[in-house]
């Protein structure tokens, strides 16, 4: 039971990292951003490409974050002409953008499932309170908490995050002031891209990379978004938390249901409180 839980942790703080990139940019933007899943999995074949030591590791991780810059960029473009139409629109653009990077994917890696190694040294195993578990979804869980301390000071703290929140707040004063308003629109479609396929190459050696891996990490990162609250930093987190627990641990108790167990975590939400447990109306979101 103890290494589902730490499990649990671990895949939280996973999901955590790839969602509140998607929880900002609809959040806060207002853009349904459905290439994030495809992000994910470019950087879990990014991880599954240069692994086999640290340099491959750090590689991986460094072309991830160029990958999500340029792919964000390029995503802002996109959106920007359907930005005062319905998000049923976003979500048709930005769907085909996955299915194409998908099947790009499937082309030059192949259909079969790729495992990705641990990095030297994160590749073994340590006793936590008697039980053997893997060094390096320790680490997941750390690195999560810094990225979730990280995360939260850039959007509550800095001139960035202070920008961003005034631009939601009156898009057109910003505009007055002679800031364009584009450009901050694709700075937190970047961040939150860079964040995507970096929880892609750190997931790599916990869900590997092959097809399909890209809608079930979407998915997953959805119910994240809907039960923390559009926008949320915290929210984010605690959503994400919770969702590795309510998806590892109910595998373990009740395999055959877990499911419906998921899912029915979410619909408890949305009845108890539909804008999620920290959210507000989109277009007012912060690091709440």
């Amino acid at each position: 039971m103890l290494v589902s839980v730490l499990n649990g942790f671990s895949v939280g703080f996973l999901l955590f990292v790839l969602a509140v990139g998607l929880s900002i940019v609809f959040g806060m933007m207002d853009v349904l951003n459905l290439a994030h899943g495809a992000l994910f999995l470019c950087g879990a074949y990014l991880g599954a490409t240069f692994a086999g030591g640290w340099g491959g590791f750090l590689g991986a991780l460094g072309l991830a974050a160029v990958f999500g810059l340029v792919g964000g960029g390029l995503l802002s473009l996109m959106t920007e002409p359907l930005r005062k139409r319905s998000h049923l629109d976003q979500a048709l653009l930005t769907l085909g953008v996955a299915l194409v990077a998908a099947e790009v994917l499937a082309i030059v890696f192949g259909d079969d499932p790729l495992s990705v190694a641990a990095p030297p040294g994160l590749n073994d195993s340590v006793q936590v309170f008697g039980v053997s578990y893997p060094t390096y979804r320790l680490v997941i869980i750390g690195v999560g908490a810094v990225l979730a301390l990280a995360v939260y000071l850039v959007v509550e703290r800095t001139r960035l995050g202070a920008l961003v929140r005034a631009t939601v707040a009156d898009r057109e004063m910003v505009s007055v002031l002679g800031v364009d308003n584009r450009l901050v629109k694709a700075a937190v479609f970047a961040i939150g891209s860079v964040l995507a396929t970096t929880a892609g190459v750190l997931g790599g050696p916990i869900y590997g990379a092959r097809p399909g891996l890209d809608a079930t990490v979407l998915i997953l990162a959805l119910v994240v978004v809907v039960i923390g609250g559009l926008g949320s930093v915290r929210g984010a987190l605690i959503g994400a938390l919770i969702i590795g627990q309510v998806d590892i641990v109910g595998k373990y108790l009740l395999p055959d249901l877990s499911s419906f167990i998921l899912f029915a975590a979410l619909a408890l939400v949305l009845v108890l409180r539909p804008q999620g447990l920290f959210g507000g109306p989109v277009g007012t979101a912060g690091a709440r």
